[in-house]
């Protein structure tokens, strides 16, 4: 029999809400379905180009966070135009399940947006666009 032991950390994480995220905003025309999905939101960053690589590796462990919060597809592209522009995109079942993620950020999470935050060049752009149905789905 194997038995793997594994030394728990020294200080837990903080786990209490944080939730910095504007709240995204709805058009009329689009409606407030919250049964509506999937849901894509992309996320455009301006990368200071020296930083790239740290940001490239920041993101993949950020790509946890998504997953734990909601997300079950999660991706980071680097676009073939501009050398320092990423677009961070994922995918959530419905309009309802984006809305709690953005209570699900925790404190612990903080360091590393923070981190993230340090290797742009600029505010990044959030997208959010909810699938389009036929009238018979």
């Amino acid at each position: 029999m194997l038995v793997l032991l594994a030394k728990l950390p020294e200080s837990t994480a903080d786990l209490s809400p944080w939730n910095h995220w504007r709240m995204p905003l709805v058009v009329e025309e689009v409606g407030t379905d919250l049964a509506q999905g999937p849901v894509l939101v992309t996320i455009e960053c301006a990368v200071i180009s020296q930083r790239i690589a740290e940001f490239v590796e920041a993101m993949h462990q950020y790509s946890r966070v998504r997953r734990r919060d909601g997300a079950y597809r999660w991706g980071i592209f680097r676009d073939t135009e501009v050398a320092n522009r990423y677009l961070e995109i994922f995918l959530v079942n419905s309009w309802a399940e984006h809305l709690r993620q953005h209570e699900r950020q925790t404190q612990a999470d903080r360091e590393l947006e923070r981190r993230i935050s340090s290797y742009l060049a600029g505010e990044p752009v959030v997208r959010h666009l909810i699938y389009t149905h036929t009238k018979e789905t």
